[in-house]
């Protein structure tokens, strides 16, 4: 199971909804930053993801753009 699980995304962001849906439904803890108002975790994350766009989903140091829930699955054991 995932040690660290971090989800960078805005609240209007359809996509950035479903991972943490997902996330809950698998029972996986996780930390949401909403890059929208937080400039810091807006810069982690384009630092992280090389882009803008969200959701990106760090795991244990591994970054998953957006919504790919066989990435999901696979790096987290699902």
């Amino acid at each position: 199971m995932a040690e660290k699980v971090l989800v960078y995304g805005t609240p209007t962001c359809p996509y950035c909804q479903k991972v943490k849906e997902y996330l809950k439904e698998n029972n996986i803890d996780f930390t949401n930053y909403d890059v929208s108002s937080d400039q810091e975790k807006l810069e982690e994350m384009k630092d992280k993801s090389g882009q803008m766009g969200v959701p990106v989903v760090e795991i244990d140091g591994k970054i998953i753009k957006g919504f790919d829930q066989e990435k999901l699955n696979q790096v987290l054991g699902i």
